[in-house]
């Protein structure tokens, strides 16, 4: 075999697939194109210069696709992560928040390296809907702005637009609909000069590239001090935004992603992005589901090229790119909010099936999202709420069952279910100490013993049982059960 097929064999299939090419290329260019405005106004939100938001958006796609354990996935600067970092550029000045940026990356890192992407398992799949549903919802409100008080034309750009993205795959699906939409209504306005709000209006868009260097702040411990706890929150919030991207991709796309590297990999690109003066970020939903699901893109590739055309849009093409219709970007994100939603969700059918408790984990994790516009605490409260409603439901599950052996001289209480801190509370009333004869017997055979709570409570029917001179059996206990019985029975009460 020649040097050259041998080189081929180590390079993945889609490097010599023109299809996939075409299909990557242009996909990083419509996220490209829907990438410069969200960058512009998450940069007001942090109260920053436009063209931090945009050289961050860069830095951590370009990053994020070499280091990134899920393919295909965008990162760039978020919405999340500006309102963590605003109160801190606010209140220090910029050179914090940039340190703050750094900091954020290390402990991502840290976070990874320790494994708090195996704490995903642990999100249920109504926490995981109702997610996926309050993002369509935020994608849809943040185009809302954008279409009040805004001319008279606007409105009929932005239908056609989603007309456009509707009809045009039915054609073909060699182009992506979405920058199709684009192009056909930046030309509509520029020909006809339609006066309506453009991507220009949104802020100076770049004209060179960013130059790396060090935070303008004293390397003291008051600065580490001021800037961890806005660090730690940004680190937060950015792993679980992108770890639950990353999840929701995995089931888009039926493959399987390396969460920690995913991990470790935000928290580099956050240390060069802000080594390189950026306002760091984390996976981006929205412009995610244009990549993946809009325009088919699967790879690396797409992400690198999302943002090395970022760059080159800006300072190659930015008058172009300036006279480009907000209408035309909104169409495209209200597209992708309707595609986000999980409409089979909220189907009858599908609701009247669902148990209540699932409804409400899902409606609750809704609520939270877009009352507090942070998809972090609707996803912490709605895992919360399903832990509650998981723990209640198992509760119920431990039952006890009397059997008096013929000779009346024993009784055989036979226990079914979990026991644990919620279940176990109940079962030292459902005993009759009084009238039991001496010799008592608790199966455990059907049962399983998961904590100290447990163990409590056994040791408490046992007391009780002591004082009236009768003696108990616990019989049929599994391993797991019996091991954790051995350690802590009569332990508990700090009495021996």
């Amino acid at each position: 075999m020649s040097p050259a097929a041998r080189l081929r064999g180590l390079m993945p299939d889609w490097i010599s697939d023109p299809k996939v090419w075409r299909t990557e290329v242009l996909a990083g260019l419509v996220v490209a194109l829907a990438l410069i405005p969200e960058a512009i106004s998450f940069s007001i939100i942090a109260g920053v210069d436009p063209a931090i938001g945009l050289f961050a958006s860069f830095t951590m796609a370009v990053v994020i696709s070499i280091v990134g354990g899920r393919r295909a996935m965008i990162s760039a600067a978020t919405g999340a992560v500006a309102l963590v970092i605003a109160p801190l550029n606010r209140e220090h000045g910029f050179g914090y928040l940039v340190a703050a940026v750094i900091l954020a990356g290390v402990f991502q890192v840290v976070l990874g390296a320790l494994g708090v992407a195996k704490l995903m398992r642990f999100i249920p799949r109504s926490v995981m809907v109702g997610f996926v549903n309050s993002l369509a919802i935020l994608i849809f409100m943040a185009q809302v702005p954008e279409m009040t008080d805004v001319p008279w034309a606007v409105y009929p750009l932005i239908a056609a637009g989603l007309v456009l993205m509707v009809f045009f795959p039915k054609i073909t699906t060699v182009i992506p609909a979405p920058l199709v939409s684009i192009v056909i209504l930046t030309a509509i306005t520029v020909a006809a000069a339609i006066a309506v709000p453009t991507v220009g209006d949104k802020g100076a868009l770049p004209s060179s590239l960013p130059v790396p260097g060090l935070p303008d702040v004293p390397f003291t411990l008051d600065t580490l001090t001021t800037i961890a706890p806005y660090a730690f929150a940004m680190a937060l919030v950015g792993l679980m935004e992108s770890l639950m991207t990353a999840k929701l991709v995995d089931g888009i796309t039926d493959t399987h992603s390396n969460k920690t590297r995913e991990s470790i990999g935000q928290g580099v690109a956050n240390i060069v992005t802000g080594f390189f003066g950026g306002m760091g970020g984390c996976a981006m939903i929205g412009q995610t589901m244009i990549n993946v699901k809009v325009s088919g893109a699967r790879t690396r590739l797409s992400t690198f090229l999302a943002g090395a055309f970022l760059m080159v849009l800006c300072i190659v093409f930015g008058p172009v790119v300036s006279d480009i219709p907000m209408a035309a970007l909104v169409a495209v994100m209200v597209m992708v909010s309707f595609a986000t939603f999980d409409w089979h969700s909220i189907a009858p059918k599908t609701l009247r099936r669902l148990p209540a408790g699932e409804i409400a984990v899902m409606v609750i994790t809704v609520a939270c999202v877009v009352a507090t516009h942070n998809l972090a605490i609707g996803v912490v409260v709605g895992s919360i709420t399903a832990m509650v409603v998981f723990a209640k439901r198992v509760a119920h599950r431990a039952e006890v069952t009397a059997v008096v052996d013929p000779d009346g001289k024993t009784v055989v209480y036979r226990v079914t279910g979990e026991l644990f801190f919620a279940s176990s509370n109940d079962l030292v009333g459902q005993f009759d100490y009084a009238t039991d004869p001496d010799k008592v017997v608790i199966d455990l055979s059907a049962a399983h013993i998961w904590d100290a709570s447990s163990v409590a409570a056994l040791d408490a029917i046992e007391t009780k049982y002591a004082r009236r001179g009768k003696t108990v059996e616990i019989t049929g206990l599994n391993d797991p059960s019996a091991d954790l019985h051995g350690k802590l029975t009569g332990e508990l009460t700090g009495s021996h």
